[in-house]
């Protein structure tokens, strides 16, 4: 068994299979026949045939994950459709190269399989800016490049060991914040802003870096590994955590914190959540009283679901300082420190993400600390629940169209009753369903977006409160709905952890967290129509 990381990413397949395996397959001098394929089907020598390539599976097939004898059977023949039946390409790019013999002599060059680096060309994978001969209204040039140059990045510095996570069930390393702060990435997923200035993303200027540049980091972390729990482990707790400190913070703390948690030296989450409090965050019990001299406030309580609680440096922590109601709130900034514990809570897509209960007892922290003003805590936490809402929708449509992504792969290639599996008239209607509502989700976000890059900071407070809570409510019934049809489409493969419907099994595993965390679907709901409520004209009548 694999008990640290380097040995699970060692263990995974080398970089850029595609590519090398194309130059192999094209360049490789050794062309055989498929009557002498034919001869080598005894137990001193045993060859098949995959995408007219020969494979030598002699030794293999002891070793066989499915079964020795299965494999047998495919010995001297072509296996290419029973192959793509059961495994995925990876499976191939992984032993291409010690089991390659050669290629069927006079078939034609393959093109290399594209990786997950790769932008898509899988119908309705990608959103209309990266499809071929269309246009959109707002990525532009530089857009386009960043979201390839982005995805490569992930793919080549990052998806190994937060694949590696994932298995071992365990948190991001030090290292990994670091390398991702380092790369900018951090202040990316914090948007537009000063803390971008001066530095280069990908490619792009940080002053040139839009809210559209920010879309797309969000969207590309969704699909790092496609493994919810890492993904999240990865800086989901500074996203919501660290806006209150660079907006509401004294400038030394803003300044120290904001610097430590860019760079990824230090963690920083959001601890409202309490067993008491969820949705309804005026009931808050969590509470901060002011010593005698008036420089410190003591803190008692608990928290609970706190998203990478258990190994953040700071705290960004909803008290009550006054009475009953939203009224009582206050934000505080806790650091570390005698009288904070944390303790891993199990959730249902890992542990990666470092889900925690923090208790406080006694905790001393300087007033210097408190965010806004005492009493205005309610104020600073909504004013954060925006940027929230629309950073898990940006995930979620990521997401939704990784799984469609798989699922039309699947279609195409796995055969049922001797027909594919796309040839089904309910697999279709599936397929059309799950393209259409995840579709209409990203026109919403986007024009939410373009809304987002030409208001100001207060108009979007008071204007983008109601909408974005409906559509977020919106994406998760649309992801509910993709997470169930995918199952139906690959049946049993979509409950096991592994193999060719790991993807999806992951996916309807996890689908609840963006219907809960951020609001419930149906606070949210409730939210958007009370907005609009209050904004109803008194003149209007039927």
């Amino acid at each position: 068994k694999k008990n640290n990381i380097t040995e699970v990413m060692s263990s995974s397949s080398p970089k850029n299979v595609a590519g090398i395996e194309a130059n192999l397959r094209n360049n490789k001098t050794d062309t055989i026949s498929k009557r002498e394929v034919e001869k080598h089907n005894s137990d001193e020598s045993r060859w098949l045939i995959i995408d007219n390539n020969v494979y030598d599976i002699t030794n293999f097939a002891a070793m066989h994950p499915g079964g020795e004898k299965i494999i047998k059977g495919y010995g001297g023949k072509d296996a290419t459709e029973v192959f793509y039946d059961l495994h995925k390409q990876e499976v191939l790019n992984k032993y291409h190269n010690k089991l390659y013999v050669g290629r069927i002599k006079d078939s034609p060059k393959s093109e290399p399989v594209p990786s997950y680096a790769d932008i898509s060309e899988v119908p309705y994978a990608e959103s209309v800016g990266w499809r071929d001969g269309w246009k959109s209204a707002y990525f532009t040039e530089s857009h386009i490049q960043y979201r390839k140059t982005l995805r490569k990045w992930f793919y080549d510095n990052i998806r190994d060991e937060a694949t590696a996570l994932a298995k071992m069930d365990k948190v991001p390393s030090k290292e990994l914040h670091k390398k991702l702060g380092k790369a900018g990435l951090y202040g990316a997923r914090l948007g537009p802003g000063p803390w971008l200035h001066g530095k280069n993303i990908m490619g792009v200027r940080g002053e040139d870096f839009d809210i559209f540049h920010e879309l797309i980091t969000q969207e590309e972390w969704g699909r790092i590994c496609n493994e919810p729990a890492v993904q999240d482990g990865m800086g989901s707790g500074l996203v919501i955590g660290l806006p209150p400190v660079l907006l509401f913070g004294q400038d030394e703390v803003k300044e120290r914190v904001g610097r430590e948690c860019l760079d990824g030296e230090k963690i920083i989450c959001l601890a409202i959540s309490e067993p008491f409090a969820g949705s309804d965050v005026a009931n808050i019990k969590c509470t901060a009283e002011k010593t005698e001299d008036g420089k410190h406030y003591i803190v008692n309580g608990i928290k609970k679901w706190i998203t990478n609680g258990t190994f953040s440096d700071y705290f960004v922590t909803a008290v009550r300082t006054g009475g009953p109601g939203i009224s009582g709130i206050s934000l505080l900034l806790i650091e570390r420190t005698k009288g904070v514990n944390t303790k891993l809570i199990k959730t249902s897509y890992g542990s990666s993400a470092g889900t925690s209960y923090v208790t406080f007892e006694d905790v001393k922290v300087p007033v210097e600390n408190l965010l806004g003003v005492e009493n205005g805590g309610f104020q600073c936490i909504m004013s954060n629940f925006n940027h929230e809402r629309w950073v898990i929708i940006a995930v979620i449509v990521a997401s939704c169209r990784f799984i469609i992504e798989e699922c039309f792969k699947w279609a195409m290639q796995r055969k049922v009753f001797g027909k594919k599996l796309i040839s089904q008239p309910v697999i279709r209607q599936k397929l059309g369903s799950m393209i259409a509502q995840t579709e209409s989700v990203y026109n919403w976000l986007e024009n939410i977006t373009y809304q987002m890059h030409t208001m100001d900071y207060n108009q979007q407070f008071f204007k983008l409160g109601g909408p974005i809570a409906l559509l977020k409510m919106f994406s998760t019934r649309v992801c509910l709905h993709v997470a169930d049809d995918a199952c139906q489409i690959y049946g049993g493969r979509s409950i096991t952890k592994t193999g060719m419907g790991k993807w999806i099994e992951r996916f309807q595993r996890s689908i609840k967290y963006g219907a809960i965390l951020g609001g419930s679907e149906e606070v949210m709901a409730d939210l958007g129509i009370r907005i609009a409520q209050r904004n109803f004209p008194i003149n209007s009548k039927l």
